[in-house]
């Protein structure tokens, strides 16, 4: 299935690895060249150079913590008129609300929640003066699921659930969609690694980590990358406001 991506100029944040690699791959299978933004050089600089190398694109690297003051507003502007943003950086800890002190918390949301809104922000109003444009936001499906041992995460993507709809309400009015997905268990180091942990200890081996998530289906980021680029392209150009489970909650 072609989706009309060839061609498009693509921002993927947290792209260094797990989700956002996958829907940079995604993106520059489909022909289109690919700013990646994370605060990690290295994988991005070898993903870039292997993307690039493979389906011919062009791909940028960009070293950003989007939790610095006016880092978003920096972003946007090296990255220029673009026609699709992924918001997807993010590394809210677990823990209990009595576990997460406020320090956790803030800078939690600084990168999750913040981050998303002031990198929408600051191009947003770009892509509407052009008619034109996507922002999808990789959420989470806490937000919906709401456990009480992820109190933090599932506070921010409840919020980002909310800010996704209302912006995307307001946005397609000038031709510019917003939408949203929550991603349930995907098979990334951020599952695996604390589920590692636990498996060493409860089984001595720690790669029967899967065993302790029987009964849940374990998406793959391309899965969920796959998802992303449909909402990104005309298929889905009916779409704007609204946020997919990708599993139920």
């Amino acid at each position: 299935m072609d989706l009309g991506l060839r061609g498009k100029s693509v921002l993927v944040t947290g792209s260094s690895k797990g989700i956002g690699l996958a829907c940079a791959a995604g993106f520059a299978a489909e022909g289109a060249n690919v700013h990646l933004c994370a605060r990690s050089a290295a994988p991005m600089h070898a993903a870039a150079r292997d993307l690039s190398a493979k389906f011919g694109v062009e791909l940028r690297v960009h070293v950003t913590d989007l939790r610095a003051d006016g880092a978003a507003e920096r972003l946007a502007d090296e990255v220029g008129a673009i026609d699709v943003l992924v918001n997807n950086a993010g590394d809210i800890p677990r823990g209990s609300l009595g576990a997460v002190d406020e320090a956790t918390w803030r800078r939690a949301w600084d990168l999750k929640v913040f981050g998303f809104i002031d990198l929408t922000r600051a191009v947003l109003a770009s892509m509407e003066s052009r008619g034109h444009g996507v922002i999808v936001n990789v959420i989470g499906m806490a937000g919906v699921s709401h456990p009480a041992d992820y109190i933090c995460g599932a506070a921010g993507n409840a919020a980002l659930e909310a800010f996704t709809k209302a912006a995307g309400k307001g946005s397609i009015r000038s031709g510019v969609r917003v939408l949203g997905i929550h991603p349930g268990a995907t098979r990334t180091d951020r599952l695996a690694d604390p589920l590692k942990a636990l498996a060493r200890q409860r089984f001595g081996d720690e790669s029967r980590w899967e065993e302790l998530l029987r009964g849940v289906a374990i998406q793959e980021p391309e899965q969920v990358a796959d998802t992303v680029l449909f909402l990104a392209s005309e298929r889905a150009s009916h779409l704007s406001g609204v946020v997919l489970n990708l599993t139920p909650a």
